[in-house]
């Protein structure tokens, strides 16, 4: 593959749009921000997290109802959690001493939403 400076050398022979290059820079986010969309995107690249997900869309649930309904262990599915709970993709609230957790907001139903409707096109 070739390098970036080999790139930028043979755009040299090119006319170069500066107007748009310069509008699009101008409309780019920071690059702290692209990093951190680029992070909250691997979360979804999960199946195991992808099938928490589904599972709170439909109700809120503890650790051990996810774990049962996903034949998996109670260990498996807190780690798991934990990562979704990370990026703030669920929340939780304590019931006496079991945990329930849910979606964070509409948003997470939106971005799984929007990806199985890009597949199914």
């Amino acid at each position: 593959m070739e390098n970036q400076k080999d790139f930028v050398e043979k755009c040299d022979f090119i006319h170069a749009h500066e107007d748009i290059v310069r509008n699009v820079r101008a409309m780019m986010p920071e690059e702290e921000q692209l990093y951190d969309l680029a992070e909250l995107y691997k979360v979804f690249g999960d199946s195991t997290r992808i099938k928490i997900l589904y599972v709170l869309f439909e109700a809120e649930m503890c650790v051990c109802d996810i774990a049962q309904l996903l034949n998996m262990t109670q260990s498996a599915i807190s780690h798991q959690l934990r990562v979704l709970k990370q990026f703030k993709l669920v929340k939780n609230r304590r019931d006496g001493k079991t945990v329930f957790y849910s979606l964070a907001d509409d948003h997470v139903r939106t971005i799984i939403d929007q990806g199985m409707e890009h597949l199914t096109e």
